[in-house]
């Protein structure tokens, strides 16, 4: 009797109970952390990242150093805990380098670098759980992290995993369904609707390929909202506290 858990049932329901087109609920933290210049915090399912950016800032090293626009860095660090196999990650790994790679590639053209030459925008990403999809959510973190930093960018960043399964297409794939399915990463710009990342880790049929597509940057829509929703709440949170402090302020003036 095979014990292997079944990705798509007869009902049409995944083996964590989604249909093929629902995406994973969404957990969007934009607390402060450290002396970080923007954070964020964000989880896909069981799959949560946490990013922290500093900067424009002087580059540490002459070498990084270009005259006419920012050099964007970008570390990952993938914790031990974070997956099941408890292996630790040194930095020289080659899926920790493939994935800072990436993630530095897809900010590239959408950081307005040019307003900070000679200027070093760090990133560094922790990967605090992993059950799939973690590098949408490290694309998705990243941005939230840059727009609370205060970093121009030309718009959002917005992630996210399809794939198929026999005829049918599935978007925001787990841990599971990676492992078994063949799969692409799209990021798009909601506003432009351009794609400024596509990967390809596995071998995918071309005809699947366009409905796959088209079904990832339709949820990139989706994604938009949630994120442009949490980015707002905290504006007008810190806008409401500014607020508070300044009336403080001027009533204390008053009674003096």
């Amino acid at each position: 009797m095979s014990s292997r858990v079944e990705i798509l049932n007869d009902g049409g329901y995944r083996s964590d109970g989604r249909r093929q087109y629902e995406l994973r609920d969404i957990t969007i933290e934009l607390s402060q952390q450290g002396v970080a210049d923007g954070s964020a915090t964000l989880t896909h399912g069981l799959t949560q990242v946490s990013v922290s950016v500093f900067g424009p800032r002087e580059a540490k090293m002459r070498s990084q150093t270009l005259h006419d626009r920012a050099n964007i860095n970008v570390e990952v660090n993938i914790l031990p805990f974070s997956t099941g196999e408890r292996r630790r990650r040194a930095r020289a790994d080659r899926r920790v380098l493939e994935l800072a790679s990436t993630v530095k590639s897809t900010f590239e053209p959408v950081v307005q670098t040019n307003l900070y030459p000679r200027s070093q925008i760090d990133i560094y990403i922790q990967v605090l759980q992993q059950d799939g999809g973690l590098l949408q959510a490290c694309i998705n973190a990243t941005t939230l992290a840059l727009t609370t930093a205060g970093i121009p960018l030309y718009d959002f960043v917005c992630a996210v995993t399809g794939g198929v399964h026999s005829a049918s297409t599935m978007l925001d794939l787990n841990m599971l369904e990676e492992n078994d399915l063949p799969h692409v990463t799209v990021a798009v710009i909601p506003r432009t609707k351009k794609v400024t990342l596509l990967t390809l880790e596995t071998r995918l049929h071309v005809d699947r390929f366009a409905d796959i597509f088209r079904l990832a940057c339709e949820a990139g829509q989706t994604i938009h909202k949630e994120m442009k929703h949490a980015v707002s709440n905290r504006t007008s949170m810190l806008v409401g506290a500014m607020g508070t402090g300044l009336s403080h302020g001027i009533g204390s003036g008053v009674l003096e």
